[in-house]
């Protein structure tokens, strides 16, 4: 492995590590739907690098436009 692939691996998991924060967050506050949207980008998000970041900003715009 490069150096190069190393860092997009390491930022790859820290996008779905704080998705998955996230999602820990919208569980605690009593947001279960938010924090089911917010797994599935996790899940996602292994395939697709920022899935989990797109996800969380647009609930956030959503939340504060509504």
């Amino acid at each position: 492995m490069t150096v190069t692939s190393d860092r997009s691996e390491m930022l790859k998991n820290a996008s779905t590590v704080t998705t998955l924060i996230d999602a820990m967050l919208e569980f605690a506050n009593g947001r279960r739907l938010s924090g089911f949207l917010l797994i599935g980008a996790a899940a996602l998000s292994s395939r697709l690098p920022g899935a989990g970041t797109v996800a969380s900003l647009l609930l956030r715009a959503y939340r504060r436009f509504r």
